[in-house]
């Protein structure tokens, strides 16, 4: 799949134009036998055609655009763009009055030029790993359609747009890992940045504490496109992070649970792709992470994800409960769990554990684990309760350590072409961003030219 630096360059010889991209997207949107009514719940056709010829008429007149003027993106369900509902992947807003403006960051994707195709498919109010919605379908997993595997989530509908060449880029959200999980199970990049480094207003929340913004993409250097954009960094800092040398490169393998209950597929891959790394030159070691093992005790009784979830959906539950999907109004009830005092402790601890991760990680570039411990499971493995809790849980394990310590966090693909996706993630402390999408950058390529067994996809 291209990159946005590809089209970018296409763009600006004349190798092709905006409508060319728009009507490419919507023709794989459009397709009967595609993913394309499960993976959007709006298409903005019309207004996608409008914009694309307006942009191709200034381009033509030698007006100054942005380099990424034309290129279509995908927005999740969560955020406000001016004129549309906001449904967050619910019936419960279907009715709800059109967003008056722009989220910050949907308006700094459309001032940086580019072209909202849609609105992508989720987990309704974003709250499961799984990436299921009964409302309005689940997109399948590009691997395996023939089984009809889960996508991941919540950002569901955005990594399969990607996938599928429905969008270049999707826009999404991560309180515990719904960016990172549905790259690293279909196959793409997803970033999810330190949570204040993107404003989140505009954005239907999960949890206040843990919501971060970030992209999902076909590489490295288009999520740190993307970023920089939503950041709203200055234009010349839009360019791929800089290589670093991986034999400077210090990283921390945890042995505290990351590695826990991992099936074949990813065991062989993740290791071949460590073995990878160490033959480039970087250090990498094995050892216990202390603050992992404190963080279940602290999300007692839900944790701040319920707490705060529950919290905002009490002016809905009342009338609306039974219109819920009931596997995320289990989740959210047992935020009714913690008292107000038990909330202020969590919160307490939560500043304590980030300050100790800090000073024992320090000598560290960034931590590296399997993003999830599974390939994709069949629909079939969650269609009982029990198991849809458990493999909820196992799936979000590992992603959801970066947002309670506020740290940042990208998933890479490291299977082999035609193999199940695999991902590999690296953490890194609060606001190290810069340095993570660097480091990140560097493996992709270093991992690309590695033996076949661990190039990225």
């Amino acid at each position: 799949m291209p990159t946005l630096a590809e089209l970018a360059r296409r763009l600006d010889s004349g190798a092709t134009n905006a409508r060319s991209l728009v009507e490419e997207a919507l023709e794989r949107i459009q397709d009967p036998a595609g993913e394309g009514a499960r993976v959007f719940i709006h298409v903005g056709a019309d207004t996608a055609r409008a914009r694309a010829d307006e942009i191709d008429r200034l381009r033509a007149a030698g007006q100054s655009l942005p380099p990424w003027a034309g290129i279509p993106i995908g927005i999740k369900d969560l955020f406000d763009v001016e004129g549309e509902v906001t449904r967050a992947g619910s019936r419960i807003l279907e009715n709800a009055p059109a967003a008056r403006e722009d989220a910050p960051a949907v308006a700094r994707l459309r001032r940086a030029g580019f072209i909202f195709i849609g609105r992508t498919n989720m987990t309704e109010f974003a709250y499961s790993g799984l990436g299921l919605n009964p409302h309005y379908g689940t997109p399948l997993n590009p691997f395996d359609r023939a089984t009809g595997r889960i996508p991941g989530g919540s950002t569901s509908g955005g990594a399969v747009a990607v996938t599928d060449g429905m969008a270049v880029a999707s826009l999404g959200t991560d309180t515990g890992g719904s960016c990172r999980i549905p790259a690293a199970l279909t196959g793409i990049v997803g970033f999810k940045p330190t949570a204040d480094r993107v404003p989140r207003n505009g954005t239907i929340p999960l949890s206040p504490t843990l919501d971060s913004v970030g992209p999902l993409a076909n590489s490295v250097a288009c999520c740190a496109t993307l970023d920089a954009i939503l950041r709203d960094a200055p234009m010349q800092l839009h360019e791929t992070p800089p290589m670093v040398a991986m034999k400077d490169q210090r990283l921390l393998l945890p042995t505290t649970f990351v590695l826990d209950d991992m099936d074949d597929t990813v065991a062989c891959t993740f290791e071949r792709a460590v073995d990878a790394l160490a033959r480039s030159g970087a250090l990498i070691q094995r050892a216990p992470v202390y603050e992992f093992e404190v963080i279940p005790d602290i999300n007692f009784k839900g944790g701040l994800a319920a707490a705060e979830a529950y919290a905002w959906h009490r002016q809905f539950l009342d009338r609306y409960a039974e219109r819920y999907d009931p596997r995320v109004i289990a989740r959210i009830l047992k935020g009714q769990e913690p008292s107000a005092e038990d909330i202020r402790q969590m919160r307490q601890a939560r500043r304590r554990l980030i300050e100790s991760f800090h000073a024992a990680t320090r000598e560290w570039h960034a931590l590296i684990m399997p993003t999830v411990p599974v390939i994709a499971p069949p629909l079939s493995a969650v269609a009982l309760d029990a198991d849809y809790v458990r493999l909820n849980m196992l799936i979000l394990r590992n992603p959801a350590l970066a947002n309670f310590l506020d740290g940042c966090g990208v998933s890479l693909p490291i299977h082999a072409p035609g193999d199940a996706p695999v991902g590999l993630m690296l953490i890194g402390r609060q606001g190290e961003d810069a340095q993570l999408l660097a480091l990140a950058a560097t493996i992709e390529q270093v991992l690309a030219r590695s033996a076949p067994s661990v190039t990225a996809a």
